[in-house]
């Protein structure tokens, strides 16, 4: 990756990548193809094999199952053992991708993150011109499973820090620990190593046909007890091998580790995949005693919590003007179509995949003030609307996979003006999907706030038109 990586901007590919691979679990060979996409769009997912299905976040909300690695669900819809993808693009510095696939399953390759941090370094990591706007905890967070002997702490720190630490009481493994200082370091550090389980684990999952993807060279098999000839030829079947051994140090076949904590990083790994769910870049040290993919979720549901709580998200939203705006008048006009005087949109202050907040100053050199009460100006009620649905349209644009399209407002409805905008107010915009973008169709609830209160509001539907 290039040294002057900004880590204040977001990042998308620079181009689309495929890979191609089997899921461990359900067996199932799929294509995968990562997709740069907009500012603000995160990391979403969609099943290409699933005619009209939904895109779903990456989120820890939309966890359904993290018995055998961590699985997404929206509606019907689902995709499995999505962590170590996630965890390639955290540690990659990627914000911002559409990942679609062709069927339930990430493809496991190696049961590391190496082979996806390859695949992004060959497509290029890009700059965006939006700012990344990093969640700094301000007092610890723990959570504790008392019947799984898990902690898990997040301190307050200036950058992204992780500890992990494991003890599974067993001969072979012993206590290990590792540690990522810095992000950056995860492609070498933290990416290549795999992933691991037990051979009594394995020989559940085989009895429940719960591993029709494995392969030996993609998990790191650890072999705690006698293995008779009976258990070793069972395996060669399963494996599809002639010879299969346990080498001396207690891990089956001929198998040389990576690093000799390759399982306590892999666990690190699996953190770093497992936490990107919160939805937040955050700057915290993260502690990790023997973590695992149900806790990890959990932990990452109490942050995304706590920063909800914290930035008011749900609430009237907070205009901070000493922080950089994510997107600034250029990045505007390169979006919307509006220009001089119609352009109603100063900076755009906040954008997910759902929502977007804008600010417009209004100052009384505003052209409409010449003509519109001009010995008591008042904005016109139809121009804070106009102010809104540009607001709105750069999030719907944001959500579309790259391209150029413009937005045509085709409804309005319940539209309120419940107090007067007058020279000298800052109007906060905020709009908010009110379901999936379907069919090209955007559905929204917009909100325009002045001095903390609701001074208008209304719902307002929008076509998308891709532009040729």
């Amino acid at each position: 990756m290039e040294m002057n990586f900004n880590p204040d901007k977001q990042h998308t590919l620079s181009k689309a990548v495929h890979i191609s691979g089997t899921g461990l679990h359900t067996g199932v060979l799929v294509d995968m193809k990562l997709n740069p996409a907009n500012p603000g769009f995160g990391i979403q997912f969609k099943r290409t094999d699933l005619p009209d299905s939904s895109l779903i976040k990456a989120d820890c909300d939309l966890v359904t199952d993290t018995s055998r690695g961590t699985t997404l669900q929206l509606g019907d819809v689902k995709v499995s053992t999505v962590e170590h993808i996630l965890a390639a693009l955290t540690g990659m510095g990627v914000d911002n991708s559409l990942i679609e696939i062709n069927g339930p399953e990430i493809p496991i390759i190696d049961g590391s993150s190496q082979p996806f941090t390859e695949l992004i370094e060959d497509a290029g990591v890009t700059e965006q011109e939006a700012t990344k706007i990093w969640y700094s905890l301000e007092e610890n967070i723990y959570y504790y499973d008392e019947e799984k002997r898990v902690e898990m702490t997040a301190l307050p720190s200036t950058s992204y820090r992780l500890t992990t630490l494991i003890d599974f009481n067993s001969p072979v493994l012993g206590t290990q620990h590792a540690g990522l200082k810095n992000i950056r370091d995860f492609q070498t550090e933290i990416a290549p190593c795999r992933t691991f389980c037990f051979l009594h684990e394995l020989e559940a999952l085989l009895d429940n046909n719960l591993i029709k993807g494995g392969d030996i060279n993609n998990a790191i098999v650890i072999v705690d007890k006698p293995v008779d000839d009976e258990e070793m030829n069972r395996l060669k079947k399963v494996f599809k091998r002639e010879k299969i051994e346990v080498k001396s140090e207690g891990y089956l076949n001929n198998l040389e580790l990576r690093y000799p904590n390759e399982p306590a990083r892999h666990k690190l790994l699996d953190v770093v995949g497992d936490l990107s769910l919160i939805g937040y870049p955050i700057k915290a040290r993260v502690i990790a005693n023997r973590p695992g993919h149900s806790t990890n979720v959990e932990f990452a549901k109490k942050i995304k919590q706590h920063i909800r709580k914290n930035k008011h998200l749900k609430d009237i939203p907070v205009y901070d003007q000493a922080q950089p705006p994510i997107f600034g008048i250029n990045y505007i006009e390169k979006t919307l179509p509006h220009r001089f005087p119609f352009l109603l949109v100063d900076k755009i202050i906040e954008l997910t995949d759902t929502r977007i907040i804008g600010i417009k100053n209004v100052t009384f050199n505003e052209w409409f003030f010449q003509g519109h009460f001009p010995d008591n100006p008042v904005m016109p009620g139809v121009l804070q609307v106009e102010a809104l649905a540009q607001t709105g349209g750069i999030l719907c644009i944001n959500a579309m996979p790259p391209g150029k399209y413009d937005t045509y407002f085709v409804k309005i409805n319940n539209c309120k003006f419940k107090q007067k905008v007058v020279p000298g107010d800052t109007m906060i915009l905020k709009m908010e999907l009110n379901g999936p973008i379907r069919r090209g169709l955007c559905d929204m609830k917009g909100t325009v706030y002045v001095g903390g209160k609701v001074a208008t509001e209304a719902d307002l539907i929008a076509q998308l038109v891709k532009v040729d």
